[in-house]
């Protein structure tokens, strides 16, 4: 694969004045924007008026962003659906509560996946909203050799749903999306994208992976769809070494990972993160919390700590102070792929999602970081067993695995001696291997899950 190159393309901040501003001239601006919106949502939202109220401050008492951090927590998941519900039955519309402008002017709406039942619409914005965050999508698409002119498969669910925000972005860089709805299963997904040749695509990680295998099934091969570029984003995928380099050995391009508006990787032949390209756009990755105790942690290289996401300049349904359950580990260095000097980030896993296991923290994201370096042995494809409601397991914990079907049974005894020493060695855990035909466990075409939960 002709990809290595001795020093990558540098990522540079979407606004250019963020490139020639030091650190600190960066956070003077970003407080500068945090008191503006401290004091629009107080004048909009009666939420974060009852929210300042209860924390006995005001907008005006904020001038810093240490006196940010030391307001509690104003939103969370739980709260969210709170909000939204007494909207609904006060208002009868379902933005909520912390809704900034009124709810006429919101001119796209996307939901969470509401995996727990109730989807939120936290996505909701206002034009003028839209219209700031498309800058941030151009920029990306830039980076990635994406320009006017191009076309792009765009294969996430479409509709009511968060990435379906993505398209303005893409559309208002001149780029034409071939926007197939993944439902619509993945022999579709590749006809659509054989017959308009694409320069680029967005699509999870978990799809990136099936097509490659997909295509072999139906007679062709991924690498001949010309793909100059992918752009991947809801999984931990690209941050796997292991599956970062067989996504771009078949397909023959980059594959980027990214957050929204928020950053994106650089292109360098290693994973060293997003790149927070954004400053005016959010505090991330500035504010974070200890999952457990919910108090601020300070930022320095290497941090582990909940992410806490604030907007800056979003008019329409911004969150502020919103612990997001998503835990990510900060890099305050300069990037050693590209140069880039602003924040970075990794992810290692959501909140939620962690498990206990004698004592350790374990995230599902370090099992399967672990287990990719096992393929071709195994397929890759795994499922967390749980037989009652986490963090705590009773040990050992279960894991089921696929081995590939040219794979010698007869060395599964040593394989899984292999897989139990790496998992003892990389993640504190012995866990019990169950082995599964090839196939066994189901692919999805958008977020794999990885629990089979039993009780």
């Amino acid at each position: 694969m002709m990809l290595t190159k001795v020093k990558a393309n540098k990522v540079t901040y979407t606004n250019p004045i963020f490139n020639k501003m030091t650190e600190e001239e960066i956070k003077a601006y970003q407080e500068d924007l945090l008191r503006k919106q401290l004091k629009y949502v107080y004048r909009n939202s009666e939420y974060y008026r009852r929210k300042f109220i209860k924390a006995g401050a005001s907008p005006e008492d904020i001038r810093t962003f240490s006196d940010y951090q030391n307001l509690p927590i104003f939103m969370d998941k739980t709260a969210e659906r709170i909000s939204q519900q007494e909207s609904m039955e006060r208002f009868g519309h379902p933005f909520g509560m912390h809704l900034c402008s009124s709810p006429d002017d919101i001119v796209f709406t996307g939901t969470t996946s509401g995996t727990s039942g109730v989807p939120t619409f936290t996505y909701s914005f206002t034009e003028e909203d839209v219209e700031f965050m498309n800058r941030y999508i151009r920029h990306m698409l830039d980076y990635g050799g994406i320009h006017a002119g191009d076309r792009l498969l765009f294969s996430h669910s479409l509709g009511i749903y968060a990435t379906s925000s993505i398209l303005f972005g893409v559309r208002s860089h001149g780029v034409l999306p071939i926007d197939v709805d993944v439902r619509a299963g993945s022999k579709t997904i590749l006809q659509y994208a054989m017959m308009t040749k694409p320069s680029g695509a967005m699509m999870t990680p978990s799809l990136a992976e099936h097509l490659i295998t997909r295509a072999g099934e139906l007679g062709w091969n991924v690498r001949d769809l010309g793909l100059q570029a992918i752009f991947t984003v809801g999984e931990i995928g690209v941050g796997v070494p292991e599956v970062k380099k067989r996504i771009e050995e078949a397909y023959g391009c980059r594959i980027y990972d990214y957050l929204g508006e928020l950053g994106f990787s650089c292109d360098s032949d290693e994973y060293h993160g997003i790149h927070c390209v954004a400053p005016d756009l959010n505090l991330f990755p500035n504010d974070l919390i200890d999952p457990e105790t919910k108090q601020p942690l300070e930022i320095y290289d290497g941090v582990i700590g909940e992410r806490v996401t604030s907007e800056l300049n979003l008019k329409g349904l911004p969150r502020i102070r919103y612990a997001t359950g998503d835990v990510i580990q900060v890099f305050t260095s300069e990037c050693p792929g590209c140069g880039f000097k602003g924040r970075r980030i990794k992810f290692v896993g959501r909140a939620d999602d962690m498990l206990i296991v004698k004592g350790a923290n374990v995230y599902p994201s370090a099992i399967k970081k672990v287990i990719s370096t096992f393929v071709p042995d195994i397929t890759g494809e795994l499922r967390i067993v749980l037989n009652n409601p986490p963090p705590r397991v009773v040990p050992p914990l279960q894991i089921k695995l696929e081995y590939n079907s040219a794979f010698d049974r007869t060395k599964l005894p040593e394989l899984e001696a292999r897989i139990k020493n790496a998992l003892h060695t990389e993640a504190r855990l012995t866990p019990e291997i169950i082995w599964c035909e090839p196939g066994t466990l189901e692919k999805s075409l958008t977020k794999t899950p990885l629990f089979e939960k039993n009780y």
